[in-house]
């Protein structure tokens, strides 16, 4: 069976094979073709190396991905994955082929131009790195770090007063409604996973299908399969952040020697670290040197043996503050990748389960359901067991009763007695695992929405998505209703908000109002005295930063600092009077003028608001603001989904943008207005409803790419003596190519030419694109194995280059257009093969490329005639040529 690629009205690939890894190897492709910019950001990200095209912006990523081994538990990841299950090892490579040849054949976007960046070739354990970089922070362990500077200026009963979500943590909304609750008699799934919203979107529709298996499903670009969100057409399941606390920081105590950076160990003896130093080069500035140590707890991701730069306050006595971080797959060299294809397989909800036993991170509750009536709600994840210290703060590396000492067992969920289990991140299954969880209202809200009618069917749910009831706003608002002695202004505006509906609506004033006296609030109580001492976060390391500004965590933990019964002798009823008073002085308008829609783009930047948004943090409809800093929404739902199990093309889905990474494609935001509304795309199985959707024919990925201002993108790859037959072949077959010797052959002689050239080791022939289009033959060769060989002294480091330019268009001259390529070719040649000389070998009668070579730097040297070769069926006749050198001290001075 060969490989098809259909896509339906919104651009969503669907695909089949003949085999499981073939469907990855086209799912791979896809992606890369829809794709490109995104999952080679992720890469560059993984590696920590994003730095090297993003700028200056991005280095403190790439400092805690370098520090944090980020690559390299990758690496060791995928190592054991081959030894673990070598079929999923060669499945995941099969997708990294099929991304590889989707690079090189797709078109560079708009971003690889503006940065400079082309694509790169992935390796096997890239889909792993992407995986990794995703969600290491997802546990959100630099919260550790905000604990322990709360207790220490607050106290312990800090921790209860801000331990809610806030703006670095990633949640969703997930419920099942069984089989009792349905008009179908079968159970439906429904949710939305709230992530930071980005363009291209960090969910990509697919629908993959071979003999094993036909599933539908929100899969992560770079990632093979379908992880979080599927429907085999048996079996749907679906994920939320179970919040659970997995990953664990330690002070630690080094020290320099002569051999290194030792560090003390809990029995009191200084063991050697693992150290070396890395380089992170950084666009239009000046490479940066990283060090890496590694103790026996895990990467040093904070600081090191001199300690900060800044500095962090320390008790006298004890060492500069370096901080390590153990995370799961670090120790356990497992990524959870056993998990992807026994899913893709799963027929019911028994198989889920056991597919999920293999989870490893993020720590999740999936919730599942079958056709046959099976239901399931569980967490999935690796959670280690150790002190309940290590969950809440820092702790020493130097003392005992901090190791990990095995792992907790997979706990499960309840589901109500007409099977209903609701998710949003509240305190769940999963309460022994965590700290931190968001409040109960989102959770709250839909089981009561859930309760409003007896029967529900996959139609009726986006109206659930869509509610945008504010159940946070009670405590704010009762301060608001004991404040006497207001101004008439401030009076009006809080007898307005007392008779509110609290639903945060985008042409609402009301709701518009109310976050504008939230706002207030929450800046008055960040400037407040009592908290001072957190206005400043110490000098950590930049990627921490959002867990430590205190601004953002008193928004988010505002609830609870109205409520609680003493808050520092801190006048919370005259800070809320002062806040409404400020209010009631400046003019709003409705709240989607400012709470506005503000993807995240890789390259930085000031951020164009998008369109105005309904909902709020603790609303089903979940579009995140940091109240008191700014309404604009850069975290929401990054997919809705609604799986049917009674009819799986009754089910729905949507994303924020679209199918398509690329700018300018139809299919780019195409599903923007639906999401805004609150409509979702129909999901389509069914092959014969699709059209055959021919994507651009395989291509072997490029060995050097280059941008050139003003000029485009240009891409050297290998030639495909079949597949680019016919470009070669209408070249050398005009009469301005009739130096090159091929005029009069056929196409499949010169197909018999470059199949030949291909199975060499000395001789290789590319084809040069500048963008997408093909603009050059180029063929590489040794000098000492070639007929040139016998007619000069070949010098070490010598490589000859062939040349041919593919005819001008119809506009005629290209004025600097050969010495622009002919620029990037040396660097190809010269710099990325590390050769010292071209040669070159123009016929004596090809005036102008002699002429143009000698422009460009080369130094004419004898005339000689090459003898004639004779290849099976091909006969190419003597030569008399102009040989000419270009030293690399000449081109690159």
């Amino acid at each position: 069976m060969t490989t098809e690629i259909y896509r339906d009205a919104w651009g969503i690939p669907h695909l089949r094979a003949g085999t499981a890894d073939e469907l990855a190897r086209a799912q791979g492709r896809v992606t890369a073709l829809d794709r490109a910019w995104q999952i080679e950001v992720e890469r560059h990200r993984a590696q920590g190396t994003s730095a090297s095209f993003l700028g200056l912006h991005a280095l403190p990523w790439d400092l805690f991905a370098r520090r944090a081994r980020l690559d390299d538990t990758a690496r060791r990841c995928f190592a054991a994955l081959e030894r673990r299950d070598p079929g999923t090892a060669r499945w995941v490579r099969a997708y990294v082929d099929g991304v590889n040849e989707g690079l090189a054949a797709g078109a560079p976007t708009p971003e690889f131009a503006k940065s400079g960046l082309t694509p790169g070739r992935w390796d096997p354990w890239t889909p792993l790195g992407v995986w990794l970089a995703t969600h290491i922070l997802f546990a959100g362990f630099p919260a550790k770090l905000w604990r322990e500077e709360a207790i220490r200026h607050l106290g312990a009963d800090a921790v209860g007063l801000f331990a809610t979500d806030g703006p670095g943590t990633s949640g969703s909304n997930g419920w099942l409604v069984g089989g009792e609750r349905t008009t179908t008699g079968r159970a439906v799934l429904a949710g939305d996973p709230h992530r930071f919203i980005e363009e291209p979107g960090v969910y990509q529709q697919v629908h993959l299908s071979c003999p094993e298996f036909d599933v539908v499903g929100l899969t992560v670009p770079g990632v093979p399969g379908i992880a979080h969100f599927g429907h085999t057409g048996t079996v749907a399941w679906a994920i939320t952040n179970a919040m659970a606390d997995y990953q664990d920081l330690y002070r630690e105590r080094l020290r320099r020697t002569g051999a290194g950076v030792e560090a003390l160990d809990p029995d009191g003896s200084w063991r050697r670290a693992a150290r070396y130093t890395e380089t992170i080069e950084v666009a239009g500035e000046e490479p940066v040197e990283v060090e890496v140590i590694e103790t026996e707890r895990g990467p040093v991701v904070i600081g090191g043996p001199e300690g900060l730069e800044g500095g962090v306050t320390v008790p006298v006595g004890v060492p500069p503050l370096a901080v390590s971080l153990r995370y799961p797959p670090r120790v356990t060299d497992d990524l959870g990748f056993t998990a992807l294809l026994p899913l893709l397989r799963a027929r019911q909800v028994a198989d889920v389960d056991r597919a999920f036993d293999d989870w490893a991170e993020p720590v999740n509750v999936v919730q599942a359901a079958d056709t046959e009536g099976g239901l399931l709600h569980r967490v999935a994840g690796k959670v280690p067991s150790r002190a309940e210290a290590n969950r809440t703060r820092l702790v020493p590396a130097w003392e005992p009763g901090h190791a990990w000492t095995g792992w907790h067992e997979p706990l499960r969920g309840h589901l109500t007695d007409d099977g209903i289990a609701v998710m949003a991140n509240q305190r769940g299954p999963a309460t022994p695992l965590g700290v931190e969880f968001a409040p109960s209202h989102r959770a709250d809200r839909i089981t009561a929405l859930l309760a409003e009618r007896e029967k529900w069917s996959a139609a009726d749910m986006p109206a659930i998505h869509m509610d945008t009831h504010l159940g946070s706003a009670a405590p704010l608002l009762d301060h608001l209703a004991a404040l006497t002695a207001l101004t008439p202004e401030a009076s009006a505006l809080r007898d307005r908000l007392l008779t509110w509906d609290r639903r945060m609506d985008a042409d609402s004033t009301d709701a518009a109002a109310y976050a504008a006296v939230r706002g207030a609030v929450v800046r008055r109580l960040a400037a407040h005295p009592a908290f001072a001492a957190l206005a400043e976060p110490p000098a950590y390391p930049e990627v921490f930063l959002p867990w430590l500004a205190l601004l953002p965590r008193v928004a988010f933990a505002l609830e609870h600092l109205l409520s609680a019964r003493e808050l520092y002798d801190i006048d919370r009823p005259e800070l809320v009077r002062a806040a409404v008073e400020e209010a009631a002085a400046k003019p709003t308008g409705t709240w989607g003028d400012t709470h506005r829609l503000t993807p995240w783009r890789a390259f930085g930047g000031t951020p164009t608001p998008g369109p105005g948004l309904s909902g709020d943090h603790d609303c089903v409809l979940c579009t995140s603001a940091v109240p008191g800093l700014t309404d604009l929404s850069a975290r929401g739902p990054a997919a809705r989904f609604v799986w049917d199990l009674a009819r799986r093309e009754d089910s729905l889905w949507v994303v924020p943008s679209g199918a398509s990474g690329v700018a300018g494609s139809p299919h780019h935001r195409d599903q923007l207005p639906l999401w805004l509304k609150g409509d979702l795309v129909p999901v389509i199985t069914d092959f014969t409803r699709l059209e055959p959707h021919e994507e651009t024919a395989p291509a072997r990925p490029p060995v050097h790419s280059q941008h050139i201002a003003g000029f485009g993108t240009v891409r050297v790859r290998p030639l495909d003596p079949v597949a680019d037959a016919g470009t070669v072949h209408r070249w050398v077959s005009e009469q301005r190519a009739a130096f090159w010797g091929m005029n009069g052959l056929t196409q499949s002689q010169v197909t018999e030419i470059y199949a030949h050239m291909d199975t060499l080791d000395t001789h290789h022939a590319h084809l040069v694109l500048r963008d997408t289009e093909p603009v050059a033959l180029l063929q590489t060769y040794d000098p000492a194995a070639d007929r040139v060989g016998d007619c000069y002294a070949v010098e070490p480091g010598d490589v000859g280059i062939h040349l041919l330019l593919a005819p001008a268009g119809p506009d005629g001259e290209r004025p600097g257009w050969s010495a622009a390529l002919m620029g990037v070719l040396a660097s190809y040649v010269l710099l990325g093969l590390d050769r010292r000389r071209v040669v070159v070998d123009p016929d004596v009668r090809n005036e102008k490329a002699i002429a143009r070579f000698l422009r460009q730097g080369f130094v004419a040297g004898p005339r000689v005639v090459l003898p004639e070769v004779d290849i099976p069926d091909v006969f190419i006749p003597e030569k008399h040529a102009q040989l000419a050198f270009l030293p690399r001290e000449v081109a690159f001075p």
